[in-house]
């Protein structure tokens, strides 16, 4: 195990789901289709590999992608009858709605209370052990999981994605906004599909350029990567392998290391600058007229 990972673990509450979770890393967006759970599955790959213990819980009920990105099938067993015990793959614990589903192809139609009682229990009752890191993949908006996890756990940060065009920063930014309210605190960003380099070499920023940076100034965090566009990362990840397993010596699985490494130190200098009051979670009610009705959150 590295160095890192005995790190101070974040204060959890007294009723914490995950106390054998030194950090609960979200990885988020206010925009679909920015790569996020391409990113969560590298990003805890790569915190894998640098000899964290990793756990990486699919939060997306509605369009789970970690079962295809890593390969899994079958279904979690219980080896106690009280918990579950989740699956398994390169070393990482995983859990996600795919793996409980019948038919891969049919679609989760819930309300608000199921999903959230679905989140419960794949934070309490996952007998996810002890872990250094676990990453979730969340869903994309401002809705109810990101509120729900925040009510529920004490958690370390967010990592933002977003891919640099406008349309896509112009949600994020809600995304950051709604960490701001609930008390989340940014990690840093990640800006994903930054650029293309062709077989002559010539760089291309097919998305435009900046938005990664924009929305780090923003969210007041530091950009920790601008992920290239590669086909081996699609191509690794439809055959169920991250591009961080598979070709851990190529440029992209490099900027995915970095990621980690970034990560890591941030997790570090964060936990080290904490008060007394660890961080506690709260919900900004005052419709950000400067918080003058902060109140905790319920647990």
């Amino acid at each position: 195990m590295t160095e890192q990972a005995t790190a101070k673990s974040r204060p959890a509450m007294p009723d914490d789901p995950l106390p054998g979770v030194q950090h609960v890393v979200l990885v988020m967006s206010g925009k679909g289709g920015v790569g996020k759970s391409t990113t969560a599955t590298n990003l805890a790959m790569a915190l894998s590999r640098r000899g964290h213990r990793v756990g990486l819980l699919d939060a997306d009920i509605y369009g789970p992608s970690i079962p295809t990105m890593l390969g899994v099938t079958g279904r979690p067993v219980s080896t106690d009858g009280k918990t579950i015990d989740p699956m398994e793959r390169f070393g990482i614990k995983l859990m996600s709605i795919g793996f409980l589903l019948e038919d891969p192809k049919s679609a989760v139609i819930w309300r608000g209370p199921m999903l959230h009682g679905a989140l419960q229990q794949f934070l309490k009752d996952v007998a996810w052990g002890e872990l250094d890191y676990l990453v979730l993949d969340l869903p994309p908006g401002t809705g109810d999981v990101a509120l729900s996890l925040s009510q529920r756990t004490s958690v370390t940060g967010a990592v933002i994605v977003t891919t640099p065009q406008n349309v896509a920063t112009d949600d994020v930014y809600k995304s950051v906004s709604m960490c701001t309210k609930v008390n989340i605190p940014i990690l840093g960003v990640v800006e994903n599909m930054s650029w293309f380099v062709d077989t002559a070499g010539v760089k291309h920023e097919l998305f435009g350029k900046g938005g990664g940076q924009a929305v780090a100034d923003f969210a007041k965090a530091p950009l920790l990567a601008q992920i290239p566009i590669d086909q081996t990362v699609r191509e690794w990840g439809d055959k169920g392998t991250p591009v961080v397993q598979a070709a851990p010596e190529g440029p992209v699985a490099a900027e995915f290391l970095k990621l980690a490494d970034s990560l890591v130190e941030v997790v570090a200098t964060r936990m080290d600058d904490l008060g007394d009051d660890g961080g506690a979670p709260l919900i900004d009610r005052s419709g950000g007229q400067g918080g003058k009705r902060r109140l905790p959150v319920a647990k």
